[in-house]
């Protein structure tokens, strides 16, 4: 979240302040409106577009509406912009396009903002309950505070999936992820750490980027006696904490917070990583667990990884194609890290993604979509 900063405003014959709250790919608006259900979507969308920050003080379901209302007039802001364009864009092209269109209708978007008491409350007419999830989200604050409602509805849906849980079949019981903690729904991957699994020998076994801690569950119940798992967010180490504990694996999994791997040079048996799968910049906190800038990750876990398998030691990478249907990175250039880092492909395990965007004929890359195949990279010292 952003270091402490506070947004002011006229409230009739006063000037009244409160805290600004988002994350930091969020700027805070320079200037700060009131709006209410007075306002008309036409007005409202011209002024987030001039960067003012609209506080909204009217009914909270007329709030969504209005969000929906100006989201719909960016859409057909770019209707109207790509008629004027000529000339094909590459795949690619097309892909970056999209991503700057995303990035800059989250920027107008944001500026609709709710205010909330320190306890994450809102006062609104018509507002849900939304201390509990506020709270679990960001904390308590030390004063009232600002969040865009957007980010306000991420919280709430968030904080669904921390009550219900997502079901994991692989382990036959459910992960309660945090806010900012990225969901294993797409269980095709699993499906084929599962398969692996079914011919691992290995005594200690580290487990990068955790998350929820799904994966370093899944080797302790193959029997594991030692897995160690890391991750950089603290809310994820606190998630794949909670799922080691609830499932009775402390005696053989550790969880500790590292940007990849430990400090000391320990050597593993095996090694596994699902790294973001897509080449590119992140523009939310949870986009981090689907982009990794320039292949950093990628490419690191690989070099090091080389460099702490014990003889006769894989290094397991799961990793889905789309980039090179994206024409985000090529196969070659994968197949050139592997090799540049001192490993060998031993084998691959490939599966086809079945989550609905694969099956979406009405996405933007549909086509890339369906051709979409998950790989678990089964890699060795090079002989």
């Amino acid at each position: 979240m952003s270091a402490q900063e506070y947004l002011e405003w006229q409230q009739q014959s006063s000037i009244e302040s409160a805290l600004w709250l988002s994350e930091h790919f969020t700027k805070i608006p320079s200037k700060l409106t009131v709006i209410d259900d007075q306002v008309n979507a036409d007005t409202a969308y011209r002024l987030a577009c001039e960067g003012h920050g609209l506080l909204w003080q009217g009914d909270f379901q007329n709030a969504k509406q209005l969000l929906q209302a100006m989201g719909r007039r960016f859409e057909r802001g770019l209707k109207a912009k790509s008629k004027k364009k000529a000339g094909a864009l590459t795949t690619a092209e097309r892909f970056h396009q999209y991503r700057l269109q995303q990035a800059q209708q989250a920027a107008i978007l944001n500026q609709l903002l709710i205010q909330l008491s320190a306890n994450g409350s809102c006062a609104l007419k018509r507002a849900p309950d939304t201390a509990e999830a506020l709270q679990a989200a960001f904390g308590l604050q030390e004063d009232r505070y600002l969040l865009p409602l957007r980010a306000l509805q991420g919280a709430l849906g968030a904080y669904q999936w921390r009550l219900k849980g997502v079901e994991v079949k692989e382990l036959q019981a459910s992960v309660y992820p945090r806010y900012g903690v990225f969901a294993p729904v797409r269980s095709e991957y699993l499906a084929l750490v599962e398969q692996a699994c079914a011919e691992l020998k290995a005594e200690q076994a580290l487990d990068i980027g955790t998350g929820t801690g799904v994966i370093a569950a899944m080797l302790a119940k193959q029997g594991v006696p030692k897995v160690l798992a890391t991750d950089i967010n603290p809310a994820a180490i606190a998630t794949a904490k909670e799922t080691i504990q609830q499932l009775g694996y402390c005696q053989q999994v550790q969880i500790i917070e590292a940007d990849l791997f430990p400090d000391t040079l320990q050597s593993y048996d095996l090694i596994v990583c699902n790294p973001p799968w897509l080449p590119g910049k992140a523009s939310s906190a949870l986009e981090f667990a689907v982009y990794d800038h320039k292949s950093r990750m990628l490419k690191q876990v690989l070099q090091g990884g080389a460099l702490r398998l014990n003889s006769g030691g894989q290094l397991w990478i799961i990793i889905s194609d789309l980039a090179e249907h994206l024409q985000l990175r090529t196969r070659t250039e994968l197949l050139h890290w592997i090799e540049q880092a001192g490993l060998r492909v031993i084998k691959r395990l490939d599966t086809q993604p079945s989550h609905r965007r694969s099956h979406d004929q009405q996405d933007a890359f549909y086509h890339e979509r369906s051709q979409e195949v998950t790989s678990l990279w089964v890699l060795g010292t090079a002989k």
